[in-house]
Formats: C-alpha cells, structure tokens, sequence
C-alpha cells in the first residue's frame, strides 16, 4: 500500500478518513501512520487544519513535536516553520542571503476535508483528485450519524475487508460456532445471491423466519468501504428498506496494519439503545478480552487477524459460497491494472456531485410458508430477485 506500489496508488486515488477531529482538541499534533506514509496533523492557531509528513525537512526531527503556531506548526529542533498547504515560511536560523530565505521552499502536505466529526485526507495525483464523497445514507433523515472506529487490527486491510462479503461467516462464526453474538435468526443458513454494483461487490442472502422471508444486503464499495444493515434485525417483523447503521473505512496503515473510521448511523426509534448498539457493532472486533474467553467466544478478530499479517491466496480452499470474495478481488485486480495503465479508476457514480446511491438494506415480507420446499424455494428466489431489481441497478455499459 506504500506510495509506488499498484496497490498504494490506486488506494490513493480514493478520500481516506485519517482521525477523528477530536483528537485535536488538545491543541497538540497527531502523528499518524496512513498507507505506509508517516504523517502529522495538526489545527494551528488560525482553526486551519494540515496533513504533512512527519519529518522535518531540515533535519528530520518529528514534527509529532512541533509548537502549534497562529500560522502553522513549527519544528522543535531550529524553528522552521510550516504551514498547513506545506510551504516553509521560515528558517529562522539561515540568513536573509540564504537561498532557503530568498525562495519560497516548500515540505509537501495533503489535501483534507473535515466532516460529521472525521478529518479525510486525499494521497493522489492533485489533477486526479476527486469530489468528496457524499454518500445517500449521510443524509438521511431522523439519523445520528456518530463517528465511530479506530480499531487498529494487526492484518492487511483487505482481510478485513473482505469479511463483509462473506455472510456465511455471520451464520457460523457469529451464532452457530459459539451462540449468538447478533441475534438467533442469523443461524439459518441463508440462500445467498452475490451480485456486482456500480460501487463494488454485494451479498444478498435470503432466510425463512417463521411466516416470513427476510432478505439481508451488505455491500463492500470500492475501494475499501463497507455498509451493514442492523445485526440485531430478527426478521420476525414485516419492514421494508430498513437502512445500513454503518459506513465504515478500513484504511490500511502500511501492509500489515489496519484502522477502521466511519459512522455508525443510529436511529432513536431503533429497538435497542446507543449503549447496546456500541456493544454489538464492537464485540470481538479487538483482542480485548480474557483469552479464555476468546477461546470459548471467538470474533472476527480471532478469526481474521490470526489468518496472518498477509494471508497468502495460494494457500486457501475456496468455495461457491466465497463468490463474494472472489468478486470482490476481481474488482480490485482489475481497478489496480487501469491505474497502472493510466486509467480513471473511480466509479463514475463518485465522480459527480450528487448523493452516491448505496445498496445495503434489509426487507422483511410476510410469505407463510406452503410446506412444499420446492415452492417455498421459488417465491424466496422471486423476493431475492425483486429486491435486485429494485435496489441494486445495473453496471454500466463498459463502453
């Protein structure tokens, strides 16, 4: 993910969230690790924010350690001094004939854009760079939509990542394996339907809860972010278009290093309070538990990041049930490939500067079941379908 490589520059190409705003309000600099790149920002006396590398241009003292200035941050070491666009103003130990005082000189530093509580960065060539993404869940209605994550999980960002596509997983690792960590309903093995969207790689997986089918869709948008519908849903109750509670990031901090930023969007009339929501959204996603009981109760923790820093393809056995996955390293390979080859990499819905439409969403209908298998199978397969239709939109022509 380092800049140069295939991977690093696509990855760049896309806004990264990099901290949460709050962890400015010491009035201190934040040293951060993103993408393989050591980085510092800081809100300087004027409320401005700047993204720079970390090392001083002088001499190479970390910036980590630098004097928040009206203007900028300045080193510790000899005083130079920064400003949050990366221009040196001053090397206050050169004299004025010096050609570091009679030419503007500059550091470098990172475009940003602060939103709903998070501070995004952007790595890319400046000519490439994109609008900020504003997805359709950011603005819905009746919604808290609460900065939520820094996790940091000890594996590469896409083992992470392709969890989300991977709705087996939540029937066995998240109730069968060692009882339910969500809710019982998500024991039923579902049927399962992968499709690709405009934005990336989808699951839809279709269960029988009593007299009714629900039908549950989660969604990885390229290149790294993930939307989930509610994991306390039971599918007992008849709704539509229940929406996603989270829009989360999982932002490589070097190859085998990852951090997770997002929000998670809670909704009052929700049937669980904040606290509870925070419990299931957070259980088992760090290694903060006895390990016993870790053992006994394992999470996606245990199960991701134990796989190795950089679990190795050639190595794995892959089913049909992994179509998710597959589809999903697909995308990647080949959104990689047209960076590589000077191609726009980005879906064209993110290009513009409308709500991006989002797919993930729960329905539950009521469908008493007939108690012929082959019957009750077809209308659940005519729900799934009606739900592709309806939800997920075509890919665009390729031409």
């Amino acid at each position: 993910v380092g800049p140069g490589t295939p991977g690093g520059e696509y990855l760049r190409r896309f806004w990264q969230p990099v901290a949460f705003t709050n962890q400015l309000d010491k009035g201190l600099p934040l040293r951060l690790r993103i993408l393989g790149e050591d980085l510092v920002l800081f809100r300087d006396g004027s409320r401005r924010l700047g993204l720079l590398p970390l090392h001083c241009s002088h001499r190479g003292s970390s910036l980590e350690f630098g004097i928040i200035r009206e203007r900028g941050i300045q080193c510790c070491y000899h005083g130079w001094l920064y400003d949050v666009d990366g221009r040196i103003l001053d090397t206050p130990g050169e004299p004025k004939s010096s050609p570091l005082r009679c030419r503007t000189h500059w550091h470098g530093a990172y475009p940003i854009q602060e939103y709903k509580g998070l501070v995004f960065a952007y790595f890319g060539p400046p000519d490439r760079k994109p609008p900020f993404p504003l997805f359709d869940m950011f603005e819905a209605k009746n919604f808290d939509h609460e900065p939520w994550g820094g996790l940091v999980r000890d594996c590469h960002w896409l083992q992470v990542t392709e969890n989300v596509v991977d709705p087996v997983h939540t029937a066995f690792l998240h109730t069968i394996i060692s009882g339910s960590q969500f809710t019982d309903s998500f024991g039923v093995i579902p049927a399962l339907r992968f499709e690709e969207t405009p934005l990336g790689v989808a699951y839809v997986a279709s269960r029988r809860v009593n007299d009714n089918l629900w039908v549950r869709c989660a969604e990885v948008m390229l290149p790294n972010i993930y939307q989930l519908p509610p994991v306390w849903e039971t599918g007992e109750q008849p709704k539509s278009d229940q929406l996603p509670i989270q829009t989360v990031w999982e932002v490589p901090i070097d190859d085998t290093h990852t951090i997770n930023l997002g929000f998670n969007h809670y909704d009052p009339g929700d049937p669980i309070t904040r606290e509870e929501f925070h419990d299931q959204v957070g259980f088992g996603q760090m290694a903060d538990r006895p390990y016993e009981e870790r053992q006994r109760v394992p999470g996606d923790w245990d199960a991701q990041v134990t796989i190795g820093p950089a679990g190795r393809h050639a190595r794995e056995r892959l089913g049909w049930a992994d179509q998710g996955v597959l589809m999903l390293r697909r995308r990647l390979r080949q959104a990689i490939q047209d960076v590589e080859e000077g191609r726009d990499p980005i879906p064209a819905a993110y290009r513009g500067n409308a709500a991006i439409r989002t797919h993930s969403r729960d329905w539950v209908r009521d469908s008493p079941a007939t108690g012929n298998e082959d019957q009750d199978r077809k209308v659940s397969e005519e729900l799934t379908e009606q739900f592709v239709t309806e939800i997920i939109p075509p890919l665009p022509d390729a031409t």
